[in-house]
């Protein structure tokens, strides 16, 4: 575990750190795009990497949760299954959000319409942080008693912020 002040921080606590953190660097985002669309934000080509830089870190957080979390919470927990299976659902069709927005700004220039970029960052939105919710109340506290030597004294990807690997 991540030690905070010579501390380990469960888990769970952490889990939610991330949360906070994606859902801070999605609102970034969104105010990015605002930006662009009254006129006054970056260019195109640095709105898109924001969003591919997100988009990312949204992706490593979900597969280190279906290859790692999961399974040992499943493992331990199996009165668990149902809600990792349905968490495992909506990150499936948070990445099909993304892949739209990727799409959208694939193209993004001054002829693209940026209103439609931010109708699919404001779905995704709404998904994640209706998702965030329910992992968090349903799994914190699992996270917090389990005990993972595996995954050593660091925290495993989908517990870490950035760009760190």
């Amino acid at each position: 575990m991540e030690t905070i002040d010579g501390r380990h921080t469960a888990y769970g606590h952490q889990l939610t750190e991330v949360h906070i953190w994606l859902r801070e660097e999605l609102a970034r985002l969104r105010e990015d795009v605002d930006s662009y669309l009254d006129g006054a934000g970056e260019r195109p080509r640095e709105l898109r990497a924001h969003c591919l830089t997100f988009c990312s870190a949204v992706r490593r957080h979900h597969s280190g949760e279906d290859g790692t979390a999961f399974p040992a919470l499943a493992e331990r927990l199996p009165e668990l299954r149902p809600v990792l299976d349905e968490l495992e659902r909506d990150h499936q069709m948070v990445a099909d959000i993304m892949t739209r927005l990727e799409e959208l700004l694939s193209g993004l220039s001054p002829q693209v319409d940026a209103r439609a970029v931010r109708a699919e960052l404001d779905g995704l939105a709404a998904l994640l942080e209706s998702h965030f919710v329910y992992e968090e109340k349903r799994l914190v506290t699992a996270l917090n008693e389990l005990d993972a030597p595996a995954w050593g004294d660091t925290a495993p990807g989908f517990l870490r912020t950035g760009e760190a690997p």
